[in-house]
């Protein structure tokens, strides 16, 4: 018998709620044959939503309790011990066999919950990963993303070597290139934070700094691993996909202006190509085991992607 891997999936909290996301959940278990899904939420609409699906791969928890954008997010995750997010939390943190989690909902709470229940004995900072397609084929590990806006040098460090291993467990990648956003390339460009961590970026050994990259390198592919702060770090990802989706419809509005239908196959390739939902999610790096958050409009597809991650991840038998 295949080798089962159990996932926890967080359906409360995302844009478009807990049918969507159940609804991914069965295309996720009809792909993945390996997979195993602790589905956490309203235990009664989830059964029904899923009364197709495969049961022996489903494992249903209820919490009914939704923490929502408004709440406050260290605050929710003590004051709502029946949500979602924290049945998913415990869960993951008390399941020997859980090897991940998904959640498509407040990122504060999500990072809130997951310090406490996840927490790595060293209680060091955790950052917030994406993975964006580099412009050289293959993938861009950008860490931080939101995590910490107001950052230390020794915290840009640590995410550094945080974003190598995940590149090496993810990837294969051997000695991943570390770069540090700034606002020139040169040696000596940026803000104070900026400077200072490429100092000690620099004279640590165990990384392969490759240097300062502007923004717009940020996705050349120059390197493997992009380091900032979470301030500068959500900006990119932010203005990275309002780009793409402002090219995007440009290219319609022309093709549909001209009549050139052949302009609709370079948007299908670009909607391929900046598809955030289905390559995944931002990753919660130095937490126990994978916490991945998806984005609040997550649909079936990104349930489907951020499940791949996981099952990625775990079959190198990785604990980030």
């Amino acid at each position: 018998m295949e080798k089962q891997y159990k996932i926890v999936l967080d359906t409360l909290g995302s844009d478009k709620g807990a049918v969507c996301m159940a609804r991914g959940a069965a295309l996720a278990l009809e792909k993945f044959p390996e997979l195993h899904l602790v589905i956490v939420g309203d235990e009664q609409l989830l059964r029904a939503e899923l009364a197709d699906a495969d049961g022996s791969r489903i494992t249903y928890v209820h919490g009914p309790d939704e923490i929502t954008n408004y709440d406050n997010p260290a605050m929710a995750v003590f004051t709502k011990p029946n949500s979602s997010l924290v049945k998913a939390l415990t869960t993951l943190a008390d399941d020997p066999e859980c090897v991940g989690m998904i959640n498509a909902g407040s990122t504060g709470a999500l990072l809130a919950g997951a310090l406490r229940y996840l927490a790595t004995p060293d209680m060091q900072r955790p950052a917030l990963a994406a993975i964006v397609p580099a412009e050289a084929g293959g993938f861009v590990c950008l860490v931080d993303t939101g995590a910490t806006v107001d950052c230390t040098p020794a915290q840009l460090v640590h995410f550094a070597h945080l974003g190598k291993a995940f590149m090496h467990d993810m990837y294969g990648i051997e000695n991943a290139r570390i770069g540090l956003l700034s606002n020139g390339k040169e040696e000596g460009k940026g803000n104070k934070l900026v400077k200072e961590t490429y100092a000690l970026l620099k004279a640590d050994e165990s990384l392969n700094f490759v240097g300062n990259l502007e923004g717009n390198n940020a996705l050349s592919g120059d390197c493997d691993v992009l380091v900032a702060d979470g301030f500068d770090g959500n900006q990119i990802i932010k203005c990275t996909e309002g780009t793409a989706k402002r090219l995007i419809k440009d290219i319609v509005k022309l093709s549909k202006k001209t009549g050139n239908e052949s302009l609709m196959a370079v948007v299908a390739h670009l909607m391929k190509l900046y598809d955030f939902n289905s390559l995944g999610g931002g990753i919660v790096l130095g937490v126990r085991k994978p916490v991945i958050k998806a984005h609040g409009a997550a649909n079936e597809q990104t349930v489907v992607g951020t499940a791949e991650m996981l099952l990625n991840l775990a079959k190198n038998k990785t604990i980030i």
